[in-house]
């Protein structure tokens, strides 16, 4: 199959414009080795549609965005990948690729964008005088509305909690690199966005910041993503990957709830008359002798048909884990005025609780607000700079931390589990063997022979978490355990939580899982402070905007005339700092050229040294002002 610009397989067809189609697939294939992951796949996505890829973990979710955004090769002679000529499209991917010696800014400014190549040449002809040039470029600038692009780029850097704009990639942690990614991928404006997991390590602000950009009807959208209410509010449309075979759902995630069981019941009732049509041909087939004849033979044909078919439907995986508990004795846990602090950064000041028996509790706050470290300080993993935690004894903890287990990549999945327990009591007295756990937790028999390096990252993330729950606790902490994770997992692990006995803590951004599973929250706001909140997520923040809503319409008119004088204010403040930013950047260029002379003298070469460091020093003042004035 040829391709073009993007690695696409461009055909220039008139219906692609009439119908504003943005692309278009037919026969797309992918398989590796025996294991098919998809086969005949057929999809068009036109302009203004939000849809989204549902399927299991390791069913070809992520591999099929990777066909589609031209990064991976699809199989078959007859297969085409046709996109819409023109089309800007951009692919966020969940585990995004920098080069890690450029800086946040250099990294943001690598790209295509017509406004960012024109601001690099405006900078150029700066440095060279060109006046000519400049007066060109500028008019260009004019007609692009181009000249507030840079503020534009670090207002959303901002809003991603991205303010070290000098800092190089390569020390970024892996959920800072996929923000960075985010970032650069709004910064282009694309008309069509392709997202793997976009939620993953944004805090539910970032989420919910994010879900208002992609509600623009200008945006064009395919995603994979676990995050149920970002399903609810952005899509129009749900595609399900299901045994290789996409299925359509117009609508939004309810909607797509309700037809798949329309769906799955009009599949068992044909599936029940295949049965029995089976069970009819199957005697049939036992009372012949071994020599038949044209029309027998053909019958024979036909029963391996209906048999093979038979095979191959599965109904839907349900996981009902009724595990036995340890007891919970009176004292669980306690903790009497701990607090912590990383140099002047304060994460838990003067925390007093004491745990109860049925405890279900959900954990939240922004990112770097100290989450992480809350939950090892109650664990004792982490001691408190000041007061004590205090564990009963027959306290059990079961804790899914958010970086994973490094499971051994040489062992089968079977040995995994083995390694924890060869069974697990449940009510009554029974046992349930780990091939039977594993079945239940969605690996059936012939995956649990298949080697740790030949799992997906939602296949590994959901065999770390069963090997978490088979350790049998009575307190069960779960830090951010939907990541990587797929929505039938998702439901699965909800039904069994559900159920669960002991105490439960939740360090979650998934609001929908929060809302289904905790009664109270606490609320870390990074100085320090814990609000304790009875309700659910949602509650909190309906109250939040109530109260927010609330104060702003009980003001006085005098007030509300002296927030219109701060606003202005605040505008003219940014753009001084902007014309301030604007200098101290070309004086800084300026320097650095005339330490390219060889000749430059000594004396001359401390004096601009020290002038240099005053200048960096400046820029990032103002550059934290700016960002500090524009939130």
């Amino acid at each position: 199959m040829t391709r073009g610009r993007n690695g696409y397989h461009v055909s220039v067809l008139f219906s692609l414009f009439y119908n504003m189609q943005y692309l278009r697939l037919e026969n797309v294939n992918k398989s590796y080795g025996e294991k098919v992951l998809f086969k005949d796949i057929n999809l068009t996505i036109s302009k203004g549609q939000k849809i989204a890829l549902i399927a299991r973990n390791g069913s070809g979710k992520s591999t099929l965005l990777r066909v589609i955004a031209g990064e991976e090769a699809s199989e078959g002679e007859n297969c085409s990948i046709q996109v819409s000529p023109g089309v800007n499209i951009a692919y966020l991917k969940q585990e995004p690729d920098f080069d890690p010696s450029l800086t946040v800014l250099e990294s943001i400014y690598e790209m295509d964008n017509e406004k960012v190549q024109l601001l690099k040449k405006y900078e150029l002809a700066l440095l060279e005088s060109d006046q000519e040039k400049i007066q060109k470029l500028m008019i260009q600038l004019d007609d692009l509305k181009a000249w507030n692009f840079d503020i534009k780029i670090k207002e959303i850097l901002g809003k991603l909690k991205i303010k070290n704009l000098q800092q190089p990639v390569g020390q970024l942690s892996g959920g800072q690199k996929k923000r960075l990614a985010l970032a650069k991928l709004i910064v282009e404006e694309p008309e069509f966005i392709i997202m793997d997991e976009p939620t993953n390590h944004l805090d539910l602000d970032m989420i919910e910041w994010l879900e208002d950009y992609l509600q623009n009807d200008r945006v064009t959208l395919l995603m994979v993503t676990h995050d149920r209410y970002f399903l609810e509010r952005i899509c129009n449309e749900i595609i399900e990957l299901d045994r290789g075979v996409i299925y359509t759902y117009r609508g939004n995630y309810s909607d797509f709830l309700e037809k798949k069981q329309s769906r799955l019941e009009n599949e068992a009732a044909s599936f029940d008359k295949l049965k029995k049509l089976f069970k009819k041909e199957l005697d049939w087939v036992r009372r012949q002798p071994k020599a038949r004849g044209t029309k027998a033979k053909s019958r024979v044909d036909k029963f391996d048909d209906i048999k093979s078919e038979v095979k191959s439907f599965k109904k839907e995986g349900v996981m009902q884990m009724h595990i036995q508990s340890n007891r919970l004795g009176g004292k669980i846990l306690e903790a009497h005025y701990i607090s912590k602090s990383f140099g002047d950064l304060k994460i838990i000041e003067d925390f007093n609780y004491k745990f109860r028996k049925g405890e279900r509790l959900g954990v939240v706050g922004p990112n770097g607000s100290g989450k992480s470290t809350f939950i090892n300080l109650l664990t004792k993993q982490m001691k408190p700079d000041s007061g004590k935690i205090i564990v009963g004894e027959t306290v059990d903890f079961g804790y899914y931390h958010q970086d994973g287990l490094k499971l051994n990549e040489d062992k089968r999945v079977i040995d995994v589990v083995r390694d924890v327990a060869e069974f697990i009591p449940l009510e009554k007295g029974k046992k349930l063997g780990a091939e039977q756990l594993l079945e239940r937790f969605l690996f059936p028999r012939p995956q649990q022979q298949v080697y740790v390096s030949k799992l997906s990252g939602g296949e590994r993330r959901r065999l770390y978490l069963l090997t978490v729950l088979m350790s049998n606790p009575n307190f069960l902490i779960l830090d951010e355990p939907t990541n990587d994770l797929d929505i039938i997992t998702l439901n699965i692990l909800e039904d069994y939580l559900l159920q669960f006995p002991g105490c439960l803590i939740i360090v979650s951004h998934d609001r929908f899982l929060l809302d289904k599973l905790v009664d109270h929250l606490f609320i870390l706001d990074g100085t320090g402070n814990v609000k304790d909140y009875n309700g659910r997520y949602s509650d909190y923040r309906a109250t939040k905007k109530s109260e927010a809503y609330s104060q702003t319409e009980k003001k006085p008119e005098t007030e509300k005339k002296i927030d219109i004088k701060e606003k202005k204010r605040i505008k003219n403040k940014l753009n001084s700092l902007e014309r301030k930013m604007s200098e101290l950047e070309e004086r800084k260029i300026s320097i650095e050229q005339k330490f390219l002379n060889p000749d430059l003298p000594l004396d001359e070469i401390q004096s601009l040294s020290k002038e240099l460091e005053t200048i960096k020093a400046d820029l990032e003042s103002a550059e934290d002002e700016w960002l500090e004035l524009s939130d």
